[in-house]
């Protein structure tokens, strides 16, 4: 995570203080009319869904083991996984909301990424345990009702469709939301496979089309869980975020009057939901005064969404540094 450094300039120190015509200052936070700052709370969603869910994952596994579908059961596992899954994102999402203390002083806000990584490799699990089985159905596929398939997974659709329906306002500007819209949205998506797959049955009878359908639920499950899971580790390292172009932001401080350069430019992300930003910026004339500071805040949280500016300006003669020693 980026911090504000104390830089030697000219021999004088940056302590927060004016020394020699250097000074600092520091940006409070903006909230842009175009930028929600504190996560909306999704907690009657993540409580309607988990309940539902649960429900489902119960009556699914029942039919598959009582059937023998494979099919059904490989649905019923990823279902029980995003049970899981909602309940880790609701965890992180509540956990964000914690005060900041002494010890954590961003408060528990980065737990969002945890959540949402978490969720993906809990994911990545399930892929593994439902291709194994399938390919072992490969060699011995089983017969399978497939009306029974049909209504099964008929049920799914709905609980599924309509818990990702209650995170679909969230899923743009929060990734651990987006993963919990996500995951019950492909999870529509792979019910309607079973649907047709039980429908295959019905027609042709050949038991392969179950584990068939199997391996094809894996992959769209994978698709959807890699971008989950490269993004997050993304914001656990604290890289820029994707959503956000680093070299815009240093032309955007860059255009503000009287600047002449800008070095030791950190941008990360704090939680799934709130970005971070410090900067050095060189004014060579004299400071200029906070009105210039809050303007550069609200540009930076209108165009890039970024919340939390910090902003050192630099006054006087300005040697150039070494990248070496400013990144």
């Amino acid at each position: 995570m980026a911090h504000d450094h104390a830089h030697s300039h000219d021999g004088h120190s940056h302590d927060g203080h004016s020394h020699d015509g250097h000074a600092h200052a520091h940006a409070g936070h903006s909230h842009g009319p175009g930028h929600v700052h504190a996560p909306a709370d999704f907690g009657r969603a993540f409580a309607i869904g988990i309940a539902l869910n649960i429900l489902f994952v119960a009556a699914e596994a029942i039919a598959g083991l009582t059937t023998g579908s494979m099919a059904l059961l490989a649905d019923a596992g990823h279902n029980l996984s995003d049970v899981i899954g909602l309940l880790v994102a609701w965890g992180g999402a509540t956990l964000a909301k914690r005060p900041p203390s002494k010890r954590f002083t961003y408060g528990l806000r980065g737990s969002t990424i945890l959540a949402a990584m978490i969720n993906a490799l809990l994911l990545l699990i399930a892929i593994g345990a439902i291709a194994l089985e399938a390919v072992q159905r490969f060699a011995h596929p089983q017969p399978v009702p497939g009306a029974t398939v049909m209504l099964i997974a008929g049920i799914g659709i709905v609980v599924n469709g309509g818990t990702a329906m209650l995170f679909m306002s969230g899923r743009h500007g929060d990734l651990n939301i987006r993963g919990a819209y996500l995951h019950m949205a492909a999870d529509a998506a792979v019910s309607a496979g079973v649907v047709i797959a039980g429908a295959a049955i019905l027609l042709t009878g050949a038991a392969w089309i179950d584990p068939l359908v199997s391996v094809a639920i894996c992959f769209v499950i994978f698709w959807g869980t890699w971008g989950l899971l490269r993004d997050s580790v993304t914001m656990s390292l604290a890289g820029v975020p994707g959503e956000i172009d680093r070299d815009k932001v240093e032309i955007e401080l860059l255009i503000s009057p009287g600047v002449t350069k800008v070095h030791d430019l950190h941008i990360w992300p704090m939680s799934t939901t709130e970005v971070a930003l410090t900067a050095h910026i060189v004014i060579p004339r004299d400071h200029p005064g906070d009105a210039f500071l809050d303007e550069v805040r609200q540009r930076l949280n209108s165009k890039f969404g970024i919340h939390h500016v910090t902003i050192q300006i630099e006054t006087g003669q300005h040697n150039d540094c070494q990248e070496t020693r400013c990144a």
